[in-house]
């Protein structure tokens, strides 16, 4: 009969603590925040200035990069934010590019 209060308690922990631990999904303003941060933060991407449009956790970037390294980067880094649910790129190398510095704004709805 203990066991059985025992077992009892510790699942009903358990699902207090699996609830507990379920996040609302973010905003699509706050995934836009998220994915700019990032790539902003990263030094070989360096994408403060490039151009993320979110629109129900799908991410679009756009802009220019110099290297092929740094499009594939971005969309790696943008893969793993919280809430992203695919990622458009459309983000163009060229050669000689500015690098994607600076604050890109983020569009009003």
């Amino acid at each position: 009969m203990r066991l059985l209060s025992i077992v009892t308690v510790v699942g009903f922990l358990l699902t207090v603590a699996a609830a507990a631990s379920v996040q609302k999904p973010l905003t699509d303003d706050e995934i836009h925040d998220k994915v700019k941060e990032r790539l902003a933060a990263d030094r070989d991407v360096k994408g403060g200035g490039l151009d993320v449009d979110v629109q129900n956790g799908v991410v679009t970037l756009k802009g220019k990069v110099r290297e092929e390294s740094q499009r594939v980067k971005a969309e790696r880094i943008t893969r793993k934010v919280q809430g992203v649910k695919q990622v458009v790129n459309q983000l163009e190398v060229e050669f000689g590019a500015k690098p994607a510095s600076g604050g890109g704004e983020k569009p009003s709805k």
